[in-house]
């Protein structure tokens, strides 16, 4: 077992140093238009997650496992490689047109292959197994969230932003390669042979049927809610401070490493102790109350700054490192333990639907109600305070969704042994 979680620490470092190179590039797009054009790009990305949703049911109730990941994985390695051209002449294309190309594609990319290492991990380790192992699994993946945007800002300046994508590539392949590797093991063998068939629409279908996934779907949209509500108004605040694409890569990447510094920490310190003294439900509660605090002291401070250690800070930004810092550090494990709780096709089409449409379908929601308030006249403090009491009403859905009733039994937690 220790082999085990070592080999899939190592794979999700991997992905993530994969993603986290290519989130900034994503970003600095989306900084250059504001808040603006957002809920065109998610639209856009919730029209391709319904189109894409039969298409990955269909996979999944016709091809292994191993064959799945390898089929996945590969798609997103060229398209990775494909794309290095278009971001050599991205003036010329346009960061609207390339944005919303690429907005699109790293969703998918980022939904859909998270997803599947997620929903393998759920196949790979039982309920107990998963409330003791899953958050080191993520700590791998700390690292390689870690990592990705340190070597982001060495490279950056260096080699500009389109060689950034090859070494994603590169690391994904890493990735990729692991994951068959753990798929090979003599336990894992037999079941990678399976077929886990059912329908091709199981996923939409289980959403209706199951209070687990619709009580998963509907936390989904509100506590996403709050990190999309943040994401928007940060790019309005990059599109007004950063002219330049690279400055705005840089920007975006330091974010997102002191996000996963601070997830790091948590998987230290905070997290294993939550899931396993306490259960997954409070590991998907207390982010959201801890979101309930950020969103008032932003609401108390408005969109301005603070200095720290001599330095000014966005508020905006630690609201923003804050919230992904819990959802990465301490919900994405919480909610992937209660997926082992779920038949195996639940946790492949249920749990991806989820991840994928449902996600973005709160993301145009969000991003539409934002620019919305905003002709309005509300300002950032207004829609702060509205922030609070989604997060309050998320911490209560989250508890609901750890207690609904067709999850099956949690396994006694054996014993400590007595010392002698």
């Amino acid at each position: 077992m220790k082999r085990t979680t070592a080999i899939a620490a190592l794979a999700f470092f991997f992905l993530m140093t994969s993603y986290y190179m290519i989130r900034p590039v994503r970003d600095q797009l989306s900084g250059a238009l504001g808040s603006r054009p957002l809920p065109l790009f998610y639209g856009a990305t919730f029209l391709v997650m319904l189109l894409l949703t039969p298409l990955f049911g269909g996979l999944v109730a016709r091809y292994p496992r191993k064959r799945l990941l390898a089929s996945s994985y590969s798609f997103f390695i060229v398209c990775l490689i494909a794309f290095v051209p278009a971001f050599m002449v991205q003036d010329e294309i346009g960061a609207l047109a390339l944005g919303l190309v690429f907005y699109v594609w790293v969703s998918v990319f980022n939904l859909f292959v998270v997803s599947l290492f997620w929903s393998f991990m759920a196949d790979v380790f039982d309920s107990h197994a998963a409330r003791e192992r899953f958050s080191l699994i993520a700590l791998g993946g700390m690292g390689g969230a870690i990592f990705g945007p340190l070597l982001t800002r060495l490279l950056v300046h260096a080699l500009g932003v389109a060689p950034l994508l090859l070494v994603s590539a590169a690391a994904l392949l890493t990735a990729l390669l692991l994951l068959l590797r753990l798929a090979e093991d003599g336990a894992q063998r037999a079941r990678n042979a399976e077929v886990i068939g059912g329908s091709l629409w199981a996923g939409v279908k289980e959403l209706w049927t199951r209070p687990f996934l619709r009580a998963m779907a509907v936390l989904m949209v509100l506590g996403d809610g709050i990190g999309t509500l943040i994401y928007a108004l940060l790019a309005d605040y990059a599109k007004a401070h950063y002219a330049d694409r690279v400055a705005r890569t840089d920007f975006y990447n330091s974010l997102d490493l002191a996000t996963n510094l601070l997830g790091a920490a948590l998987q230290l310190t905070l997290t294993r102790w939550v899931l396993v003294r306490r259960g997954p439900g409070w590991g998907l509660v207390v982010p959201a109350l801890v979101n309930v605090a950020l969103l008032i002291l932003l609401a108390v401070l408005g969109s301005g700054t603070v200095t720290l250690a001599g330095v000014a800070v966005p508020v905006l930004a630690i609201v923003m490192v804050g919230s992904r810092g819990f959802a990465y550090g301490m919900t994405k494990p919480a909610a992937d333990a209660l997926y082992t709780r779920v038949p195996r096709e639940t946790r492949y089409k249920g749990k991806n639907f989820v991840e994928t449409a449902i996600w973005r379908f709160g993301d145009v929601v969000v991003t539409s109600a934002v620019n919305l308030l905003a002709a309005l006249g509300v300002a950032v403090t207004g829609m702060a305070v509205t922030g609070v009491g989604v997060s309050a009403l998320s911490a209560w859905v989250a508890r609901r969704a750890a207690h609904a009733p067709d999850l099956s039994p949690e396994p006694p937690v054996a014993p400590a042994p007595m010392a002698r």
